[in-house]
C-alpha cells in the first residue's frame, strides 16, 4: 500500500469524491453526498492547499482505496473526511490513513470531528482519543406558524467584511478561528447571516434548506439566528439541521416548535475540550 499527499488538482479532487461516494453513498447525514458536488471538489482542493500534511490518499497496486482530509486551525485539529472503499475495509487502510493525518495534529491541544453512524468510524475516532457524543438531526418542512419571533435582535446578511467577527466568535466557542475556511464557505453556501448586538454576536450559514454551521456567544443569539435561517428556507424545501448533541437543546426546542422531526444521526467527537455551545458544527469544516 502506498500513501501520498492529496494534491491541489482536479484529478485528485475527483478521486477523493469517488472514494467518498463508494464509502458513504447517499446514506446518513454525514455522508459527503449530502454536500453538493462543487463544494466537495472545492473543499478537497482547499484543504490540499491549506493542510497538505493532513490530507492523504492510499492506493494498492495503483488503485485508490482510501482518503483522509483533515484541518489544523490555531491549535484545533479536525478530520474533515475519512473514507475507505468497502472492498478495502478491515485491512488496515483506515488505521494507516488516520495515523498519517494525525501526525498533522502534533501540538494541537484540541480536536473535533463529526462522524457518521459507521461502527468502524466510531471505533477509529475513539482509538484516536476522541470522546464521542451521540448526535441528532432535525428534518422536515418548516411550520411557519411556529416561527413567531419578536425579532428584537436584528439579523442581516454577512460578507467578507465580517471575517473579524466570525473569527472572534469561533475563538470564544471552540478556541480557534476557521480562518480561510470562511472564505470558501461564503463562496459556496447560499447565505451568511450575522447578528451583532448588545446581547452578543453570532453567525449562521444556510444553504437551501440546510443549516450548515451556526455559532453564537449566547443561546438567545443562537435561537434568533436559527429561527431566521429556518424562516428563509424556501417553501416546499425540506429543512435540515444536523449534529445536535445534548448540549444543543436550544436548537432541538426550535426545531420541535417549527415541526421538524428529530432522529438519531451520528456523533460529534471532541478531544481536549467539551462540545462548544451554542454551536452547530459543519460536517466538512467543523
Amino acid at each position: 500500500m502506498i500513501l501520498r499527499p492529496v494534491r491541489d488538482t482536479a484529478a485528485d479532487a475527483e478521486v477523493v469524491q469517488e472514494l467518498a461516494a463508494a464509502a458513504f453513498g447517499e446514506a446518513g447525514p454525514a455522508g459527503p453526498a449530502r454536500e453538493r458536488a462543487p463544494l466537495r471538489l472545492a473543499r478537497t482542493r482547499h484543504l490540499a492547499r491549506t493542510d497538505p500534511g493532513g490530507c492523504w490518499l492510499a492506493s494498492v497496486d495503483g488503485e485508490p482505496v482510501g482518503a483522509v482530509l483533515s484541518i489544523r486551525r490555531e491549535g484545533l485539529w479536525a478530520p474533515s473526511l475519512f473514507a475507505v472503499r468497502p472492498s478495502a475495509q478491515g485491512k488496515g487502510v483506515g488505521r494507516l490513513l488516520l495515523e498519517r493525518a494525525a501526525a498533522h495534529s502534533r501540538g494541537c491541544l484540541r480536536g473535533m470531528v463529526c462522524a457518521s453512524d459507521s461502527p468502524a468510524a466510531a471505533r477509529r475516532y475513539r482509538l484516536a482519543g476522541f470522546t464521542l457524543h451521540p448526535a441528532m438531526r432535525l428534518a422536515g418542512r418548516v411550520d411557519r406558524d411556529g416561527l413567531l419571533d419578536p425579532g428584537d435582535i436584528p439579523v442581516h446578511r454577512g460578507n467578507a467584511t465580517h471575517l473579524h467577527l466570525l473569527d472572534s466568535v469561533d475563538r470564544r466557542l471552540r478556541g480557534s478561528a476557521h480562518g480561510p475556511d470562511h472564505e470558501l464557505m461564503m463562496g459556496h453556501f447560499e447565505e451568511l447571516l450575522i447578528a451583532d448586538a448588545l446581547a452578543g454576536s453570532g453567525y449562521c450559514y444556510r444553504d437551501g434548506g440546510v443549516v450548515r454551521l451556526l455559532a453564537a456567544t449566547s443561546k438567545r443569539i443562537a435561537v434568533r439566528l436559527l429561527r431566521e435561517a429556518l424562516a428563509r428556507v424556501p417553501d416546499g424545501v425540506e429543512a435540515r439541521v444536523e449534529y445536535l448533541t445534548a448540549e444543543q437543546e436550544w436548537a432541538l426546542d426550535v426545531g420541535l416548535e417549527v415541526g421538524l422531526t428529530p432522529r438519531a444521526g451520528g456523533f460529534v467527537g471532541v478531544r481536549g475540550m467539551r462540545p462548544p455551545t451554542p454551536y452547530l458544527p459543519s460536517g466538512a469544516f467543523l
